[in-house]
């Protein structure tokens, strides 16, 4: 296996079959970068078009249509001190009459000190100058070419991935996407220091990226939907709206990884899920709302 250091020099605002920066084989690592949502680098210099521009498409040799492309987060890290979010949950979250109230629209500035692990907000105006939270490094924007030559833009998400904004995407994850097209065409971008369920605010603490990634391909794959897994969960997407058609989704896609990987019919699975399934609100932000549908491995322990 091979470890590939690639230094991108333009990005992508849309997923699809654009020609690939790097090809690389099956089961080697890349090291590279991610500039933030709105186009700036890791000088905070602005290098391209804002609307979470992408690095990539990666070439995996070997990956199909009908197969599925594996990719492990290795390294997710901030790579500038100065990050952005919104200011205001955004309108449609909020009861109609409670809109009429809000404030002019603005962003404020984050700290993120990467050695002390945290993210500080410096903004005088506001009431909590100096509100520090953990520092908790995710990718909001990544996946793959869709299917039928479609360019979909990086403002929302499909079963190729795209915009999903789910802050559990951190390092040392694995995530799974359906491959519509030769090489799968991996993109990765929008890097978040950290970002709370739903987006609400329209951002996480965006901010430019050093990532390392794995990838490889599962043959003769059923997947549909994408995929993610850790040490403790299954995490199955949908991504669509309205929200109970992402949920609809996130369900499905979480009963056929039961049945493909774990053998478990669809009644099995449903009596088993029906009792332990969880779900979280990744984005109610983006054009396509993501649900994520999970299960603890454990569970999965007293199947003989």
């Amino acid at each position: 296996m091979t470890t590939h250091e690639f230094t991108p020099d333009h990005y992508h605002v849309t997923m699809g079959s654009h020609d690939p920066v790097l090809r690389i084989a099956d089961g080697d690592t890349v090291v590279t970068t991610t500039v933030d949502a709105r186009g700036r680098d890791s000088n905070d210099e602005l290098v391209t078009e804002p609307g979470n521009p992408q690095t990539g498409p990666f070439y995996v040799e070997g990956a199909e249509p009908g197969d599925a492309l594996a990719v492990r987060f290795d390294r997710i890290t901030p790579n500038r001190r100065r990050g952005f979010t919104g200011a205001l949950i955004a309108e449609r979250i909020l009861e109609p009459a409670f809109v009429r109230t809000l404030p002019p629209k603005r962003e404020v500035n984050w700290d993120v000190d990467v050695e002390k692990q945290s993210v500080t907000l410096t903004d005088p105006e506001s009431k909590i100058h100096g509100y520090t939270v953990p520092m908790v490094p995710m990718l909001g924007c990544f996946g793959v070419a869709p299917p039928r030559g479609q360019a979909i833009s990086t403002a929302t998400s499909y079963v190729n991935g795209g915009n999903m904004d789910y802050r559990g995407h951190v390092e040392g994850v694995t995530v799974y996407f359906p491959v519509a097209t030769p090489g799968a065409l991996f993109h990765l971008g929008d890097g978040h220091a950290v970002q709370g369920d739903g987006e609400i605010v329209g951002t996480g603490v965006e901010i430019s990226m050093d990532v390392q990634f794995t990838a490889w391909v599962v043959k003769n794959s059923n997947i549909v939907w994408p995929r993610t897994e850790d040490d403790d969960y299954l995490m199955a997407f949908g991504n669509a709206r309205p929200l109970d058609e992402a949920l609809q989704y996130a369900t499905t896609e979480l009963l056929r990884w039961l049945d493909a990987d774990y053998g478990l019919d669809t009644e099995s699975a449903s009596i088993m899920l029906g009792q332990t399934i969880e779900y979280e609100i990744a984005n109610v932000f983006d054009p396509a709302y993501t649900v994520v549908a999970k299960l603890k491995k454990s569970w999965l322990d007293q199947i003989s």
